[in-house]
């Protein structure tokens, strides 16, 4: 597997163990000695993302999520994704990861938006 594929596979992980609950296991694994966070809803640094997660594991255990695209360049990777939240609220969201010569993520930016009932356009979020 090239670097590339596995920066790819790594953000996927990353993103999967922490959102399904294991926030401290996703950081060991795959976050760098460094940390920036874009999220401002989340503390920056390592130990922020795992406060933020774990909250999120504690008051909505049963939330799920399915990886829609996966997109790599140079250092960064997207993810696009769909999550579904207790009481069937639905949320599209843009992952970008950026990765050190390590092949660890050392930076985040997203943008989350919840899905709407209704379409002008008649188009799917994904």
């Amino acid at each position: 597997m090239g670097k590339l594929e596995a920066n790819k596979q790594n953000a996927i992980n990353f993103y999967r163990t922490a959102f399904l609950g294991d926030p401290i296991s996703a950081v060991e694994k795959y976050v760098g000695d460094d940390y920036t966070q874009h999220n401002p809803s989340v503390a920056n640094g390592k130990q922020g993302f795992i406060e933020y997660f774990s909250r999120m594991a504690e008051e909505y255990p049963d939330k799920e999520i399915e990886f829609v695209r996966a997109i790599v360049e140079g250092d960064l990777v997207a993810l696009h994704t769909h999550q579904v939240w207790p009481g069937e609220e639905h949320y599209v969201t843009m992952d970008f990861f950026r990765f050190d010569a390590n092949g660890k993520i050392v930076e985040h930016w997203d943008s989350i938006q919840k899905v709407p009932t209704e379409s002008i356009n008649g188009n799917s979020m994904y």
